[in-house]
């Protein structure tokens, strides 16, 4: 068994000198409890969540009979890639051989101490899953004056509009029209499709269906 950190497509790669004495990845699951009247609690079982995981070893300042392997960069050399990776902004890969571990990760805590006089370089590493999302590209527009302006592009959820709306007490074609469609401005298109005459008021019997 190995471990291997890598960042940005494996341009740099540190291999553990020293291999953790344990490790435990930990992924929940986003489930959700509710509570109804007439069954009780229920679980609604959500999306995954994301891995997690913690390492504990040392980085040797010579090299000891059980380092994995030999020419391994000195302790703070370590610590230096490591603090570098993580202030990139950019995730790393950790890959553990002989598991199923193989996982873009965020840095989440580095914390590194010297214990004793031996210049070794104990750490505890603190990493998070971090899932790569499809981005769209922003749109370049040119304004009046010829100046061009990169607008960042954006995904605009719609509400479905009802195909009908039943009147409450008080309401009329403008006040359903805010609510079916979030403009008064419909108002007076929605009496046209209901046949209201728009002369003789707009205003609505309680329970009346208005078509949208």
């Amino acid at each position: 068994m190995d471990f291997y950190l890598s960042y940005n497509n494996n341009e740099e790669q540190l291999r553990l000198p020293v291999i953790p004495g344990e490790f435990e990845l930990s992924q929940r699951h986003n489930n959700t409890v509710i509570n109804i009247n007439s069954l009780g609690e229920i679980n609604l079982i959500g999306k995954k969540g994301l891995a997690s995981i913690s390492l504990s070893s040392f980085f040797p300042a010579q090299e000891y009979y059980f380092c994995k392997y030999t020419g391994f960069p000195k302790p703070y050399e370590c610590v230096k890639m490591i603090q570098k990776w993580r202030d990139s902004g950019k995730p790393i890969r950790l890959i553990i051989t002989g598991t199923s571990v193989n996982y873009a990760m965020t840095i989440e805590n580095f914390t590194f101490s010297e214990q004793d006089g031996t210049r070794d370089v104990y750490f505890v590493l603190e990493l998070r899953e971090y899932v790569f999302t499809k981005q769209v590209k922003p749109t370049e527009i040119t304004t009046s004056n010829g100046a061009k302006i990169t607008v960042p592009a954006t995904k605009r959820e719609t509400k479905p509009i009802p195909s009908t709306q039943k009147a409450q007490k008080g309401d009329n074609m403008y006040t359903v029209a805010k609510k079916a469609t979030g403009s008064m401005s419909n108002a007076n298109a929605i009496a046209k499709t209901n046949k209201v005459d728009q002369h003789k008021g707009m205003d609505l019997v309680k329970g009346t269906v208005v078509l949208i």
